[in-house]
């Protein structure tokens, strides 16, 4: 039984797997992480191995989360064996979240030419091939990060929130057309990459993921899968295939 754990900019996550399925999930404050884990093993004593994912605050230490376990434990760095060739210019800046569901996708889809797109905090866009090649991809500010720049940046525009409401073709007042504008406005954007990328890499399969994807899969017109756990199911491949 495994425990994978991704710390993200605001919160952590918790995930227990037995035989690559989910048991259970745990999402708490980073500052609650030691005794969320503790919980789960008292609950889960069968837990042997452990991998931690920080994704948010490299500097800060939290591998004190991975003290006990009986089998592997794994802090997730650049370095640590993957089973995809990397040729991401710069590994050392690339992140761990991105590395996590490039292994995910080689993982679940083989074969397969996959884009991997995380709509969170930053919205990333990752493709690999059906030859387990990591190319890249791109980096855009996600849907809250836009609302936050947009009240921030400017002197009468509200700060508001993604909201899952039907959106109008034209904005008839200000909530209207800033909800048109950059939620509308990322959906303009995902549908070019998936345009540009599905040009480029025959039969692409495309897997939406992230905090928001439930929000942006039901007004995207191309056909995607959407994943809600597939960063923490990366990490546990990356888990399984270091145990073996």
């Amino acid at each position: 039984m495994n425990l994978t754990i991704d710390i993200g900019n605001s919160r952590a996550k918790l995930t227990v797997f037995k035989n690559n399925k989910i048991l259970k999930n745990v999402v708490c404050p980073k500052e609650e992480l030691i005794s969320a884990q503790k919980h789960l093993r008292t609950e889960f004593p069968e837990i042997q191995n452990g991998i931690l994912a920080n994704v948010a605050e490299p500097k800060n230490s939290f591998v004190g989360s991975l003290f006990g376990f009986k089998g592997i434990t794994i802090e997730l760095s650049n370095r640590t064996p993957v089973p995809f060739i990397n040729q991401y210019e710069t590994t050392e800046t690339l992140g761990l979240d991105r590395i996590a569901l490039a292994v995910a996708a080689v993982s679940f889809y083989p074969g397969k030419n996959v884009l991997v797109i995380d709509a969170g905090t930053s919205v990333t866009y990752d493709i690999i091939t059906a030859d387990k090649i990591y190319l890249g991809g791109a980096i855009s500010p996600g849907l809250n990060m836009r609302f936050r720049a947009i009240n921030n940046f400017t002197a009468n525009l509200p700060l508001l929130k993604a909201s899952s409401k039907q959106i109008p073709t034209i904005g008839h007042n200000t909530i209207q057309s800033l909800h048109l504008g950059i939620t509308q406005g990322l959906l303009y954007e995902l549908e070019g990459f998936i345009a540009r990328y599905s040009k480029l890499y025959s039969g692409l399969t495309v897997i939406l993921t992230g905090g928001d994807a439930e929000i942006l899969s039901k007004r995207l017109k191309n056909s995607i899968f959407v994943a809600k756990n597939f960063l923490s199911s990366g990490l546990n491949c990356i888990l399984e295939y270091n145990k073996h």
